[in-house]
């Protein structure tokens, strides 16, 4: 038996904390949630009444280990080798099949090693050394901040805390799983348009390099004399590309540089997210996207015990955009002062009304994380729809642009030979 002091909320926003005694970690927060209570934080009280360790506490520093000295922060990791998304997502769920099994730990992770290959064989390799050396799997996932995202190195400890780790690793692969799969439905309704767009911009570049330049030979040894404007514009636009062709890359390169640079300043990346919402045709998309990976990511740690102040900084570090990331700050901000989370939410101005609502129905039952789910499943629905309608929008849209960019070519480049023909057969 243990005592935990922890605080929350109850179903009418009252701040509420005390202790509790319980056989462990998991075991008092489930006892709270019968209660009705949404905890906000839970920790638990040593005997000498240090100070708790709790799992929000544990979960700084998540990111990488770091040792400051002198006013400068020091971050240590292994290498170069990292585990990439996919094996990642594959790995979680080999490691809660060999632990749900009764494997130990350590031999689960050797296990697993054997079957991988280049850098997620040397990542796994690291992680078994460190837990045969006393480390928690948590912490040894902490040294390679590349590989495990805090989310998940987040969920780990609190399947530590629990002792429910198999379950834990569970619901992490479930949720890699899921989240891929709606990138990869994306990439995929996103190919056919980027395809068109690669082929059609190679034929322009083609005839504006190749084609263009004979076509001027051609006029000048027929002396066409004054050209048409849309034909001396493709002229100018053609010499330009062919004498000049250092330039327009440079022009790219720089426009790229410039956008990664305002990208790391925090006043340009939020005007810059605020925009990608209100693009037409794609910012429906990339908003419903967003709110379901925050809702899916919510769900997830808060099921698997993190505190809820800390499941809110890991998901306003995860969820990708500046605008509702400042939301989320909001959000827990007032969370921490006592208030519940389903006002906070829509004083901001930047959640759904669906799942503000589906929120407050999860804080006055006390199934806050299944409220969560619910929203997360009927977004994702949701961009499944719209990527398909937005694929099905662009197709034709693309089409008919390439198909005028080629049209004013031909018509810029056979005027003046029309009004050639037309001079000749009237001499």
């Amino acid at each position: 038996m243990g005592t935990f002091k922890y605080s929350g909320f109850d179903a009418r926003g009252k701040n509420i904390s005390g202790t509790i005694e319980s056989a462990g970690l998991q075991a008092a927060i489930a006892d709270l949630k019968e209660r009705g209570l949404t905890l906000s934080d839970i920790s638990e009280m040593s005997a000498r009444k240090q100070a708790p360790a709790s799992v929000k506490a544990a979960s700084d520093g998540v990111a990488a280990k770091k040792v400051k000295k002198g006013g400068i922060s020091l971050s240590f990791s292994f290498g170069g080798a990292v585990i990439k998304g996919k094996s990642l997502s594959i790995i979680t769920r080999q490691l809660a099949t060999l632990l749900s099994s009764g494997l130990a730990l350590l031999r689960a992770l050797r296990t697993i090693r054997d079957q991988q290959k280049g850098g997620a064989a040397t990542v796994v390799e690291n992680l078994a050394t460190e837990v045969e050396q006393g480390a928690l799997l948590s912490q040894a996932m902490a040294k390679h901040p590349k590989s495990f995202p805090r989310v998940y190195i987040a969920m780990v400890r609190a399947g530590e805390s629990s002792g429910s780790m198999d379950s834990v690793l569970n619901r992490l692969a479930e949720f890699a799983e899921k989240d891929a799969r709606l990138r990869g439905k994306i990439k995929a309704a996103m190919a056919y348009p980027t395809v068109i767009v690669i082929v059609a911009t190679g034929i322009v570049a083609f005839i504006m390099l190749k084609i263009v330049p004979v076509f001027v030979t051609i006029f000048k040894d027929f002396e066409a004399g004054s050209l048409p404007p849309p034909t001396r514009f493709l002229i100018f636009l053609s010499g330009f590309l062919t004498t000049r062709l250092w330039l327009f890359i440079l022009i790219v390169v720089v426009t790229v540089i410039v956008y990664r640079i305002l990208l790391r300043i925090p006043t340009t990346k939020y005007m810059i997210d605020a925009v990608k919402l209100k693009i037409p045709l794609a910012g429906p998309v990339i908003y419903k996207t967003i709110i379901a990976r925050f809702s899916r990511t919510l769900a997830t740690l808060i099921t698997s015990g993190v505190p809820i102040l800390t499941a809110f900084e890991i998901v306003q570090e995860t969820v990708g955009n500046q605008v509702v990331s400042k939301a989320i700050g909001k959000v827990h901000d007032e969370v921490k002062e006592g208030a519940g989370v389903s006002n906070p939410m829509a004083r901001t101005a930047v959640f759904p009304p669906m799942l503000i609502n589906m929120v407050a129905v999860g804080e006055e039952t006390g199934t806050l994380d299944a409220m969560l789910d619910k929203v997360a499943d009927a977004y994702e629905d949701e961009v499944d729809r719209a990527v398909e309608a937005l694929s099905s929008m662009i197709e034709p849209i693309l089409i008919v642009f390439m198909g005028g960019v080629v049209g004013f070519i031909v018509i810029a480049l056979f005027m003046p030979l029309i009004k050639l023909a037309m001079s000749m057969s009237g001499g």
